[in-house]
């Protein structure tokens, strides 16, 4: 079976994130970038499957500028094979990454697509449903716990009311959840192996996609800084504040 994984470049999960002065968005310059940290989740079940002998080849795919294809060599040293890139210096959005996929999907024939169930920068969950939506393919979000069998993919995700697990018939989408897996560290003999994996770029006009933004964003704002508390002398007194000034009892 191949397995094709979707990565993404974020900010660096350790970085504070901060707001641009004109407030159109999150400021990127001569800031450390990484793998999306449920991509990274998704690269390392891929590989464990490869180890266990369930799968064949594992294609790292990313989308965006030049600077994207480190991401893929990270997924290439952590297990990939291959990495396919699509070039583009626009901003995507779900759909349009969807759409890609989707091409990119139909042309590798994969058995099993894996990706975060979301990304940290935009927290959209969206791009995983949409793309099983496009391809008309069963899908397993929020995993846990993914176990292949003879043409079936069972996964155990995690619901509101605990754990529900279905069984998919492959071929099939998987997101991954935060308790699937650790990530591994990719170790120094697998870096330099990965500097000459192969990565083939594309572009959005040569899969027939337009990645024209079909959402705009308004303004970007920094969460209000948190208030010192107050003591108050007595139960009469915190009521009377939860009334007057919180608003959150009548």
């Amino acid at each position: 079976m191949k397995v094709l994984v979707a990565v993404k470049r974020v900010v660096d999960a350790n970085v504070k994130v901060r707001v641009k002065a004109d407030k159109t968005g999150v400021e990127l310059a001569n800031i450390k970038m990484a793998m999306n940290p449920f991509c990274e989740i998704a690269v390392e079940e891929a590989v464990r499957l490869k180890e266990k002998g369930k799968a064949t080849e594992i294609v790292a795919v990313s989308m965006g500028p030049q600077s994207c294809q480190e991401t893929i060599r990270t997924a290439l040293a952590m297990g990939a094979d291959r990495g396919v890139h699509v070039k583009t210096d626009a901003e995507l959005q779900p759909l349009a990454v969807a759409k890609m996929l989707k091409a990119i999907v139909e042309a590798e024939k994969p058995g099993l697509v894996i990706l975060g169930k979301q990304a940290i920068d935009n927290d959209c969950n969206q791009t995983g449903q949409m793309l099983a939506g496009l391809l008309g393919w069963p899908q397993g979000t929020f995993a846990s716990k993914i176990d292949i069998g003879d043409g079936k993919i069972d996964v155990t995700r995690e619901i509101d009311g605990g754990l529900e697990t279905v069984s998919l018939k492959a071929p099939a989408l998987v997101t991954t959840d935060l308790r699937l897996n650790e990530p591994r560290y990719a170790s120094l003999p697998n870096i330099m192996k990965a500097k000459k994996k192969p990565i083939e770029e594309k572009t959005p006009e040569a899969l027939g996609v337009d990645v024209t933004p079909r959402l705009k964003t308004l303004k970007v704002e920094e969460p209000p800084k948190r208030k010192g508390g107050v003591k108050v002398a007595s139960i009469q007194e915190l009521v009377d504040k939860l009334k007057a000034e919180a608003g959150v009892i009548q």
